[in-house]
């Protein structure tokens, strides 16, 4: 390849990343193909266990479907679409998905690094079941490229990174991370739920596998569960496979379909996610009961410069504080109408969540005091709602917290 070749790909690539209507006809499109039995123009549901052979090694390319179904390979060449990939490999939840990652490519002995700032789930995983088969884990910043060059032992194997983070949208600089990992010969895993593959690229910036808790953007009708993990070696996806079989963790045929149409507006909701998302966030950072809005669009973000030039969009997630405390920031969770107090994000409804009582509740208090989730901290998944319809629900949530008298503040127990 000819070095204006080689440029012309990389402006290609750039360009793509920052362009959601390049993934337009790939969002429609991608795993769709018309029923050669009758013609129907979606993909069935395939809700069988078995499938007839042909003979003794000769089927259709399905046998048993804890090991490969139709309507979830579908879906897995969608996703493949997205990222740019071979077929992706889908499991049943975005945990299954995260358990896949340690248990088909980390042994006994070995060492990952993670962000500090991770989903709990990721953080319970380490510490109550993978530490008992003798996996060490060390969370630290690594929005700090230095901190995690550090943190690299002559055991260590992975670094697992989430960005933005949840629930604080911490970024990390993809690209920076990878020039430690790849000279190391150490795996680069990226979390890309918050952002999909659509908003950031991080295969595209050295990474080498991504994973999405396909529940939220992906299939984004809070309908459904699931997850998926991106790759472009072949060999790590194979290994995957094998475990998923093993383990019996396969996306379900009826789960599928409902994600394979989630993903056809994908590019529409994200666009008016983030479009929600900006406005509110700057309405919150000027009201003047809130402290601090963590949002990677707005300009006061400390890093708004390295979201600028990572992300397409900045999504539809943001966090906040209020000057009143902990007891203020629960009597607003407590106090809203439309905005839906739940356990999930990146689906049409706008959803408030405690992280400490709920998202976070099984993470050390010591350690979600020092990486800044707080008792007060409220999460925000902007929905797909009229933008002033939400400020107007924060607004009056803001006024009942500003009278509410002080209680006692959630300690988690979990």
């Amino acid at each position: 390849m000819s070095r204006n070749s080689a440029n012309s790909d990389s402006k290609n690539t750039a360009s793509k990343r920052f362009d959601l209507d390049a993934h337009l006809t790939g969002a429609v499109r991608g795993g769709l193909h018309a029923d050669p039995a009758t013609g129907a123009l979606l993909t069935p549901i395939y809700q069988s266990t078995t499938y007839r052979q042909d003979a003794v090694g000769v089927h259709k390319g399905h046998t048993y479907s804890r090991a490969s179904n139709p309507t979830v390979s579908a879906l897995e060449e969608a996703l493949g679409t997205l990222e740019d990939t071979p077929p992706a490999v889908c499991f049943a939840t975005g945990m299954a998905a995260i358990s896949a990652i340690f248990l088909a490519l980390l042994k006994s002995g070995d060492h990952v690094v993670l962000s500090d700032v991770v989903y709990g789930g990721t953080v319970r995983l380490f510490d109550q079941v993978l530490s008992h088969f003798g996996l060490e884990a060390s969370f630290v910043d690594t929005a700090d490229p230095a901190a995690v060059k550090t943190a690299i032992r002559p055991s260590t194997r992975m670094v697992f990174i989430e960005t933005p983070a949840n629930p604080t949208l911490k970024l990390t600089d993809v690209e920076a991370i990878a020039k430690i990992t790849r000279p190391a010969g150490l795996l680069l895993v990226v979390d890309n739920t918050f952002l999909t593959p659509l908003l950031l690229r991080p295969l595209d910036l050295g990474a080498d596998i991504t994973l999405l808790s396909t529940t939220k953007y992906i299939e984004g009708h809070n309908a459904t569960v699931g997850g998926s993990i991106a790759c472009r070696d072949e060999r790590i996806l194979d290994r995957i496979r094998l475990v998923r079989k093993t383990l019996g963790s396969i996306q379900s045929p009826h789960e599928a379909w409902l994600t394979a149409r989630g993903i056809k507006t994908l590019p529409l909701r994200l666009q008016q996610h983030s479009r929600a998302a900006q406005i509110v966030a700057e309405w919150l950072e000027k009201h003047p009961d809130v402290s601090q809005v963590h949002y990677p669009g707005l300009t006061g973000f400390p890093q708004h410069d390295l979201a600028e030039r990572q992300h397409a969009l900045h999504g539809g997630m943001l966090s906040f504080e209020l000057k009143l405390g902990a007891e203020a920031g629960i009597a607003l969770m407590n106090a809203v109408r439309l905005c839906v107090l739940a356990e999930n994000l990146g689906a049409a409804e706008t959803l408030i969540t405690h992280p400490v009582s709920m998202t976070h509740g099984d993470v050390p208090r010591e350690m979600r005091e020092r990486i800044g989730i707080t008792d007060g901290l409220v999460r925000l998944s902007v929905g797909l709602e009229d933008p002033r319809d939400i400020i107007a629900d924060l607004s009056q949530a803001l006024d009942v917290a500003r009278k509410t008298e002080p209680v006692a503040v959630y300690s988690s127990t979990r």
